[in-house]
């Protein structure tokens, strides 16, 4: 019992961490070596995003990361519902189209 509590790893969530951000659109690019996902606030009507948080990820990990996901959203799915996809471009996760930055 004291050696599995020895193993455990102990994470800490600053409360500056904890608030969480909000983000509505995702880049993801890769070079051989990195999975680099940034993430950022999109909203109708204004023609300019900022990244808002980068999450550099070695390929074993965004490929674990990817399953946690998978995972989650089957369980997800399982209690709440199927989530639907409205009809929109293909590898974009925004919920309004983006790029006319009108008003």
């Amino acid at each position: 019992m004291s050696e599995n509590k020895q193993n455990q790893l102990q994470i800490e969530l600053s409360p500056e961490v904890a608030q969480g951000e909000y983000a509505n659109f995702a880049i993801i690019t890769h070079s051989s070596s990195d999975f680099i996902i940034d993430f950022a606030r999109v909203l109708p009507g204004l023609p300019k995003s900022q990244v808002k948080s980068r999450v550099i990820l070695a390929p074993e990990h965004a490929k674990r990361l990817l399953g946690a996901l998978q995972e989650n959203i089957v369980r997800y799915e399982r209690e709440f519902g199927a989530i639907k996809i409205p009809q929109q471009e293909p590898r974009t996760i925004a919920p309004f189209p983006v790029g006319k930055g009108e008003a």
